[in-house]
């Protein structure tokens, strides 16, 4: 059986901690900043403030670039950076295991999948840019594909995971459907054309600046529904950390959390995917590093704090993509893993034990 939420509360020595919190909302806010003046042009910061104000910033140039490009993609890192860091959170909780992930799982290619499968049937290909050129129904449409992509693969694990409770050989059956939907993915790639491929490759490098203006209030209405479903399910949450038993001994309804994850996640993955491309390692990396930073594992208190750092880790990530002073852009899943990568090997040495978290 479990330790308790309290128990473990009590081993850190640490509860709600309002001040971390503090610091990560400034945290969000610097770096927001910093994205919006650094790039290929450099504007400095008072005029940032000036143009979001609303105030004449003195050239119409930064007042485009500001508003027109930069500030979208902005958004959209915060967007993406909180969804798909509570995604992954969920799914380590739920599975209990320290290695979920919306990537690793396979979730993020269901939701490559589904994606491919609407524009396959609309005669076209799976791109940042052919969502682009849709209405807010198309974008509706492919988030919805995507979403359910997502809930096909998760619900197929889930149905897996009763008769194998194994975590690590659940892990590797993750892998393995991740790998069949890639593979029909690239069946469909093979039968292709050229110019087509082009276009799917560029999308599968992930990008955060392919979110029209006129579209971010769709990307922002599914990360606050998503997320608001977490929020909603913090409890839930604490409870099967005690293990599924003792949290049905405490009236928990295991059945019906695992549904709301499961829509949740789905919801926050799919989008995330549907709009900027598939993303890896912030599901995995932000929760350990939040983790290890509040020392808690009361999801009342690591929601909002990775919701913030989901924030924090895309916005570095995506100044360094820009690469400032100069007008090359690296992609963003790359940067991702890039800095991911190393983030989880120094929280597996500096906790040494993950699985204690679980």
């Amino acid at each position: 059986m479990g330790r308790s939420i309290a128990d473990q509360t009590k081993q850190y020595g640490v509860g709600i901690r309002p001040l971390y919190l503090f610091f990560l909302i400034g945290g969000v806010g610097v770096l927001f900043l910093l994205n919006l003046a650094l790039g290929s042009v450099d504007i400095p910061l008072e005029a940032i403030v000036q143009i979001l104000l609303g105030v004449d910033a003195g050239q119409d140039s930064w007042h485009k670039i500001v508003i027109n490009i930069r500030l979208p993609r902005a958004v959209t890192a915060i967007l993406a950076g909180s969804a798909l860091a509570v995604g992954g959170l969920q799914m380590q909780t739920l599975f209990r295991n320290p290695l979920a992930g919306p990537s690793v799982l396979g979730i993020t290619a269901g939701a490559s999948l589904g994606v491919a499968v609407v524009m396959l049937a609309a005669g076209t290909i799976t791109s940042i840019f052919a969502i682009q050129q849709l209405s807010a129904m198309g974008s509706w449409i492919i988030v919805l594909a995507a979403s359910l992509g997502s809930a096909v693969v998760l619900l197929l694990i889930l149905l897996i995971s009763i008769k194998v409770r194994d975590n690590v050989t659940l892990l590797i059956i993750g892998l393995m459907i991740g790998n069949v939907t890639i593979a029909i993915v690239s069946i469909w790639q093979y039968f292709s054309r050229p110019e087509q491929i082009q276009d799917y490759l560029i999308w599968t490098f992930g990008s955060l600046g392919g979110v029209p203006l006129d579209q971010l209030w769709i990307l922002a209405l599914v990360a606050i529904l998503g997320s608001g479903i977490a929020l909603v399910l913090s409890k839930s949450l604490n409870g099967l950390l005690l293990g599924e038993n003792y949290a049905r001994s405490m009236g928990l309804s295991v059945t019906s959390t695992r549904i709301w994850i499961i829509v949740s996640t789905s919801i926050l993955a799919g989008g995330i995917t549907a709009f900027c491309g598939p993303i890896g390692f912030v599901g995995i990396a932000v929760p350990h590093l939040t983790r290890s930073l509040l020392g808690t594992n009361d999801h009342r208190v690591l929601i909002p704090s990775t919701l913030l750092m989901g924030a924090i880790l895309l916005l570095a990530c995506d100044i360094i993509a820009q690469v400032p002073g100069s007008t090359t852009t690296l992609p963003i899943s790359a940067v991702t893993s890039l800095i991911g990568s190393p983030v989880v090997i120094w929280v597996i040495i500096e906790r040494k034990n993950l699985q204690a978290s679980f």
